[in-house]
Parts: C-alpha cells; sequence; structure tokens
C-alpha cells in the first residue's frame, strides 16, 4: 500500500499545485462566473417560470445552458489549457518541476488532471445550483436529463482539454500554441453545420459522408446528442435525423456522444504524452 501511495504521490503533487495556481488566477475567477452567471441570468430572466415547444422549469433552463456551453466550453478549455506546458517551458517553471525527483509522465499526467478539474467543476456546479434554486421553487427535476448532461459535459471536458495537452506538449510558444487553439475552435464550430454542408453539397459528395465527418466533431455529437434528449425523433434536424436515427437507437447514439469525446481526449492526451517525453524540454 505504501508503495503504491508513493507510485503516485508526485502526480497528485503536480495536480495540487497546478489546481492552486488556477485557483488564484483570474481566467479562474472568470470562468466561474460566466458559467454561474449564465444560470443567475436566466433565473432572473424567467426562465423556469416560462414554457416554450413544451419545455418547461428546469428542463428548458437545462436545455438553454447546454446549448450556450456547446459554443463558449470548448474555447475556454482551450484558451485556459493550451499553454499549460509552453508557461512553464518559457517561464523555466518546467526544469525548476523536473529538477525534483519528478518523472515527466507525473508532471505531464499532473498537469492534465489538475486541469481537468479547474475546467470541470465550474461547469458542474453551475448545473448543481440550478437544480438546488429549482428544487427550492418547488420545480420538477428532470433527473435523467441532469445525470446525461454531466456525462455529456465530461466527454466534451476531456475531448478538448486533450486537444489543448496535444497542442502544449508539441508547441514551444505560447502566443503560437493560443494561435493554434484559436484556429481549431474555430475551424470545428464552422463545420458544425453550413460550412460543412455548404463545401460537401457543392462538390457533390454523399450525404452519408456529409453526415459522418459532420459526427466526429466533438462539438457537433454534443449538440446532436443534447437535442436528442428533449427531442428524441430529432423533428428539428429534418432528413438528417431519419438517417442517424436509421443507424442508431436514441440511447445508444447518447452513449456513443459521451464515450466518443471521452475515448478521443484521452487518446489524444497519450499521443501529446510521447511527444512530449521524446521532444526537447527547453
Amino acid at each position: 500500500m505504501n508503495i503504491r501511495n508513493s507510485k503516485y504521490k508526485n502526480l497528485f503533487l503536480v495536480s495540487y499545485l497546478d489546481l492552486k495556481e488556477s485557483i488564484r488566477s483570474k481566467w479562474f475567477l472568470i470562468y466561474s462566473i460566466v458559467f454561474g452567471g449564465l444560470i443567475a441570468l436566466f433565473f432572473i430572466a424567467g426562465v423556469t417560470e416560462s414554457q416554450v415547444m413544451g419545455f418547461s422549469g428546469l428542463s428548458r433552463l437545462l436545455l438553454m445552458y447546454i446549448q450556450i456551453t456547446i459554443v463558449i466550453l470548448p474555447i475556454f478549455i482551450l484558451i485556459t489549457t493550451v499553454r499549460s506546458i509552453s508557461n512553464d517551458r518559457d517561464s523555466h517553471i518546467l526544469e525548476y518541476m523536473l529538477s525534483f525527483p519528478i518523472s515527466l509522465k507525473e508532471y505531464y499526467w499532473g498537469k492534465l488532471l489538475g486541469r481537468f478539474i479547474t475546467v470541470y467543476l465550474p461547469v458542474l456546479f453551475a448545473m448543481i445550483i440550478a437544480v438546488v434554486y429549482g428544487v427550492t421553487k418547488g420545480a420538477t427535476v428532470p433527473w435523467e436529463l441532469f445525470f446525461l448532461y454531466i456525462g455529456l459535459l465530461f466527454a466534451m471536458s476531456s475531448s478538448f482539454l486533450g486537444i489543448s495537452f496535444l497542442i502544449s506538449s508539441f508547441v514551444k510558444s505560447s502566443e503560437v500554441a493560443l494561435g493554434l487553439a484559436f484556429f481549431i475552435w474555430i475551424f470545428l464550430l464552422s463545420f458544425i453545420d453550413i460550412a460543412l454542408i455548404s463545401l460537401m453539397l457543392s462538390q457533390r459528395v454523399s450525404s452519408e459522408l456529409i453526415i459522418f465527418i459532420s459526427l466526429i466533431n466533438p462539438m457537433e455529437i454534443f449538440r446532436v446528442s443534447a437535442i436528442s434528449l428533449f427531442d428524441p425523433q430529432l423533428t428539428v434536424m429534418g432528413p438528417v435525423a431519419f438517417y442517424i436515427l436509421d443507424i442508431f437507437s436514441q440511447k445508444v447514439f447518447v452513449l456513443l456522444s459521451i464515450l466518443y469525446p471521452t475515448l478521443l481526449g484521452l487518446g489524444l492526451a497519450f499521443l501529446g504524452n510521447r511527444i512530449f517525453q521524446k521532444k526537447d524540454l527547453v
């Protein structure tokens, strides 16, 4: 037992130090205010007391919250984590940390674990606050939707955290890392619907290929899965729904929407770890 504890001691120590540093930074305060402020704004606007398209109470609030996080969450994760290693390299903190008996693997995964906690907890706490407030007001809590959204947010956080650490593992300059992060975000955002469909249709590409390329985008699969929880027949998506529902049932598609981005993020994180250990540290 002591051997096992000592094995992970350095990893958790790096994670703890990164967590403390992140909490003290201004970006974490802004990040928390944005998502907490969204929930507060929805309550002030009376979202839970109105009804639109059959959705009311906390169900409508969660629907609006998730639709907004599709755009906001990825860019927040990218810009706040993509420079995590490159900043340490620029400020020589990396050299200082590695002067202690800490391996590259422990440093890398410790940083990743610390950043995951800081980017995921504010989003999770915002949803918990919404549920607690709703319960105090006598609203019915859609527990199944709540837990599925927790899983979807976990998956999206994992995928973009993996992208961020992959970039940070091979880009030495913080400015280049930030620019690359913005490019990836804009690229994935533009390929949610409009750019991808217009480009593919103009080139007479099959609709099946268009939908497949669209769904490997973690932002798009998150969006479609979120819609399916409120609209199992995906009527708002038009003819595309028939193709998706012919292949997957609604439950299988939601499960895939959680597993695929999570595994994608882990795969990219492992790739980043391999690159980080093989490249020059300074």
